[in-house]
């Protein structure tokens, strides 16, 4: 069976560890210790997610992250480094979503099944959905459990947006660039007026939101 997810660690142990969870768990891997493997095998075809640890020995890991995303592969950073300005850094590089260690199995692979579904595409009716929201981009519509939600053009842009990438984090860099072009790619404010109607108008409690979620120095995402 050919390899789906490509895990990229310089320690045997951990290697060993994610592959079994993973082949329990039904996906095929293949295992590389050094960024010059990583290259090599995550270009063979079948390959279609990597799981990249950022302290490999012959190369820093944030370098490889356009590399393999420019192979046309999902990229999930398992790494050590817990620093909120490497997750940005990562994030913002194009990497699909960034665990730290030590993990939790049943949360990496909760991870990855999100970023192997997202390779599929979204629905080619246009139609977006997590939990109760429902986006028809289509019909530039938005149902709240079956009830139409009026939302401004930039809330409707925004909330897009996440909802193509339910489950991940995205960087207020990422949705910034996306909702209001690059030249406000630093204005935060811009964002945070944004989500706080965006949560008004979608969740049950606003104050305690469980829908949109912030993490904390990075971005935003909606839970799938």
């Amino acid at each position: 069976m050919t390899p789906s997810v490509l895990i990229v660690d310089d320690e045997p142990a951990i290697r060993r560890l994610v592959r079994a969870a993973l082949e329990r768990a039904g996906h095929p891997c293949a295992e590389a210790g050094t960024a010059a493997e990583a290259l090599v095998m995550a270009a063979r075809p079948g390959c279609e997610l990597v799981l990249l640890d950022l302290g490999l020995p012959d190369r820093d890991g944030l370098e490889l992250i356009g590399l393999i995303k420019a192979l046309d592969r999902s990229v999930l950073v398992l790494t050590a480094r817990d620093a909120t300005a490497e997750k940005v850094a990562a994030l913002d590089l194009g990497a699909d979503d960034y665990v730290t260690k030590p993990f939790d199995t049943d949360e990496l692979l909760a991870r990855i099944r999100v970023a192997l579904r997202h390779r599929t595409g979204s629905d080619p009716a246009g139609r977006l959905q997590a939990g109760p929201v429902v986006l028809d981009r289509a019909a530039h519509r938005v149902m709240l459990r079956g009830a139409p939600v009026h939302l401004t053009p930039k809330e409707f842009t925004l909330l897009a947006e996440l909802l193509r990438h339910a489950g991940r984090v995205l960087t207020h860099r990422h949705l910034l660039a996306a909702v209001w072009g690059e030249a406000h790619s630093a204005d935060i404010e811009y964002l945070r007026v944004a989500m706080r109607a965006l949560r008004s108008k979608l969740e049950d409690d606003p104050a305690r939101p469980a829908l949109l979620i912030n993490e904390p120095g990075i971005g935003y995402r909606i839970v799938g």
